[in-house]
């Protein structure tokens, strides 16, 4: 039986035998049977290579923070998190960056990223996600939006449908209109600065020089 170790674009932890390009860290969300008990426990919610340093995890250990796995980094970001300053330092230097450019400030603390992505992220009672608004034609690519059928991810001239195995078929993007944001408001920011993230093969684009990590050991650091 597949775990509940899952994140959907909309931020849900959900069980799929699928790990994806990514693993992330909201802290100890499981008992010792397994079973999700919150959302998240910390701020500091980070998304990290599966492979670093020859460390190896059992997943789901008791009283060990809870392995999240991602489809891509699009995905992470969408659910609300950043990338690690440890095993991805020079992706987690280029966010800084471009999260300074994008609020004209210096490079920010790591907690003050934490801090306003919380609040972008997180609705205060329910603990779902925070959703906005925006004009579609201004999302720079990466950024998903809610979609009738499923979580949609900017990219060009298309729109691509999310599932948990990869991207289904594509459809044009309108050149207009108001839609409803999954990715916090902050990262559209970054994202827009030129921050690109790592997307899955099925999204049919690569960044060059941005490799993917496709191993699935659960190796990483948080």
């Amino acid at each position: 039986m597949a775990r509940a170790n899952r994140v959907t674009p909309e931020g849900q932890i959900v069980a799929d035998p699928g790990r994806g390009l990514f693993m992330g860290n909201r802290g100890i969300l499981h008992d010792a049977e397994g079973r999700i008990l919150a959302p998240f426990r910390h701020r500091n919610w980070v998304c990290c290579v599966t492979a670093f340093k020859g460390r190896r995890r059992e997943i789901m250990a008791p009283g060990r923070y809870t392995e999240l796995f991602f489809l891509d980094e699009a995905v992470a970001l969408a659910a609300g998190h950043r990338p690690c300053g440890e095993c991805r330092r020079a992706d987690y230097a280029a966010f800084r960056s471009a999260w300074a450019a994008a609020n004209g400030t210096d490079l920010p603390t790591p907690r003050a990223m934490d801090r306003a992505l919380h609040a972008a992220r997180v609705t205060p009672r329910q603990r779902g996600q925070r959703r906005h608004e925006a004009d579609l034609a201004a999302l720079p690519d990466g950024t998903f939006i809610a979609g009738d059928a499923a979580p949609l991810m900017v990219l060009g001239a298309r729109l691509l449908p999310w599932t948990p195995a990869g991207y289904g078929a594509p459809c044009p993007r309108p050149t207009g209109g108001r839609v409803a944001v999954l990715t916090p408001a902050p990262t559209v920011a970054v994202l827009r600065a030129g921050y690109r993230p790592v997307l899955h093969c099925s999204a049919g684009m690569v960044p060059p020089g941005r490799g993917e990590v496709a191993d699935g050991s659960a190796e990483g650091a948080g």
